[in-house]
């Protein structure tokens, strides 16, 4: 039940902090006063669009707070789930709205989306407003109602997750098939690539190899003209000795005199020195000079396999032979993806053909549930109109096959006779006071099946007086004992059933501002605001009589 709400900045509301009992309450107010105020701060709470024109004029934000009493297990899963403290029975609901028009949810300080919001709402409060009664021609509430009636909660959870999991499923199929057709389309190209890939037997750092071998071969007459210019400044010429010829004499000539003069002896050793390197580097060239090719035909072999390699790169947007294999890879795991695929996809259809059996099995069952509630349901909703004064009035479902969903494969309509003779659709037939009747029998039923915590009328007995006027009371009355119901109302007959009253009113502040307010009334104050409902604008003593009398009779 909803134990508190305070609001700051709201519309018309400057601040107001106000505690709700059990049962019946009722609010009253003029026409203006503030009443629908009090129900959008509510509603923003449930999670309904905010924007800038929530706040009063001149504040930088509004606040909308609520405490309910809210002891469900359900409401503890989701708010588990949330990583939100479910504080031990209580929950703290509170609503904040910036200049800007965006807005901060949280559940026990705790930031939610609000999405959760909407949720944990759901559990919490039913709000009916006035243009609630269109909801009568929508068949989701219509299904809803009988669900509630023929106590198809868990077929109805088992029936939306078994849904759920075969949307998944066939999400998936769908999925894989397109991607299948996306490569079936291409993969005349992607086999040409990967084929034209392979065939070219890539290798890494070949390139790099190619480049230098090129360069040698078409540099070769050049290379080997200067390497036999270095050798024959090495080697004899001729009667000319050659470098290392010379060192190899030179180091005799020191070695004989080195009896007489020893400290050439360091010299002969370098002189070796120098011979023994010239020579590792005479046979260092000539193993060059071997190797050098003069072959133009090797040459043209290397640059049509650079030709080759480079072309690849380009085509394939690469710059080194690793990329252009990745590549090649890449094209190769597609080809053998299209078969992986394949079997995917025969998975996902055995799937699909077991949760479409599944699904099916559980619509069968909800629908004969459904069947089985129709006539009582009918009833029920007949006998309520008829104690609201529609005597001869008929009240019946249609039910047919429809499209799947979540709930199911059922549509049923409505159809509502206030003669008793050939009911039709109730959004065609059925009067203002009539709908108004309608939905209250509808919202007393989902009361007593659903278990709602509390209940929020606002001006449901609009279009009806008197007797009617009176039985609505003691129905919503009724409704009271078993939950909490706020009830907005005009009508007197209404007002006097309830547990408590509150009255809102407005008023013009010195600085000329209008500002809605609620306070609780009773003993003679609330007398006099039933005789104001009664009378008008002024009240009578036949009017504060009839007050009394409605107020001791409740």
């Amino acid at each position: 039940m909803l134990h508190s709400l305070h609001i700051e900045h709201y519309i018309l509301i400057d601040s107001l902090d106000i505690s709700f009992p059990e049962g019946l309450v009722i609010i009253t107010g003029q026409t203006g006063a503030g009443k629908s105020i009090l129900l959008g701060a509510l509603s923003l709470l449930a999670g309904a669009r905010a924007d800038a024109s929530a706040l009063a004029e001149g504040a930088d934000s509004c606040v909308v707070e609520a405490e309910f009493d809210a002891r469900d297990a359900e409401l503890a899963r989701l708010l588990s789930e949330a990583d939100v403290e479910d504080g031990g029975g209580r929950l703290l609901v509170r609503r904040v709205v910036s200049r800007s028009g965006r807005s901060r949810s949280f559940i026990n300080d705790c930031p939610v989306p609000v999405s959760l919001l909407q949720e944990v709402a759901g559990r919490l409060v039913d709000i009916h407003s006035q243009h609630k009664s269109l909801l009568l021609t929508d068949p989701r509430f219509q299904l809803s109602v009988l669900d509630h009636y023929a106590g198809n909660g868990a077929a109805l959870e088992a029936c939306r997750e078994a849904w759920r999991a075969l949307q998944e499923v066939r999400s998936a199929l769908a999925g894989a098939r397109e991607q299948l057709a996306r490569q079936q389309a291409d993969r005349e190209y992607n086999e040409a690539q990967w084929r034209r890939l392979d065939e070219a037997a890539l290798v890494p750092g070949e390139l790099e190899t190619l480049e230098e071998e090129q360069r040698s071969l078409a540099n070769a007459e050049q290379i080997k003209e200067g390497l036999a210019l270095a050798l024959g400044r090495l080697l004899p010429d001729g009667e000319t000795p050659g470098v290392v010829a010379a060192l190899k004499e030179s180091a005799r000539a020191l070695e004989h005199i080195a009896r007489f003069l020893p400290s050439v002896t360091a010299l002969r050793e370098r002189m070796d020195s120098a011979r023994i390197e010239l020579d590792d580097i005479r046979a260092e060239l000539e193993t060059l000079d071997g190797r050098v090719d003069l072959s133009p035909e090797r040459l043209a072999q290397v640059e049509d396999r650079m030709s080759l390699l480079y072309t690849l790169l380009k085509k394939h947007g690469c710059q080194t032979l690793e990329e252009l294999i990745a590549v090649r890879d890449r094209y190769s795991e597609m080809l053998f993806d299209a078969t992986a695929l394949q079997d995917r996809i025969l998975d996902l259809e055995k799937e699909e053909k077991a949760a479409a059996a599944h699904y099916a099995g559980l619509c069968t069952a909800l629908r004969e549930a459904r069947r089985k509630a129709l006539p009582g349901f009918s009833q029920a909703v007949t006998d309520s109109l008829r104690y609201l004064e529609l005597d001869r009035s008929v009240f019946e479902v249609r039910m047919e096959p429809a499209s799947e969903g979540p709930a199911g494969a059922d549509r049923i309509a409505f159809l509502f006779s206030a003669t008793g003779r050939d009911p039709a659709d109730v959004s065609k037939c059925a009067s203002g006071g009539e709908l108004s009747r309608i939905m209250l029998s509808l919202k007393a039923m989902m009361a007593r099946f659903a278990g709602m915590p509390t209940l929020v009328f606002d001006e449901i007995d609009t279009g009806v007086s008197g007797s009617v006027a009176d039985k609505m009371g003691r129905m919503i009355c009724e409704m009271g004992r078993d939950m909490q119901v706020l009830s907005i109302t005009h009508l007197p007959q209404v007002a006097a059933k309830g547990d408590a009253h509150f009255v809102v009113s407005k008023h013009i502040t010195p600085d000329g501002r209008a500002v809605s307010s609620i306070r609780e009334v009773q003993g003679e104050e609330r007398t006099m605001e039933i005789a104001r409902l009664l009378s008008g604008a002024t009240i009578t003593p036949a009017a504060v009589q009839n007050a009394r009398e409605l107020l001791s009779g409740k």
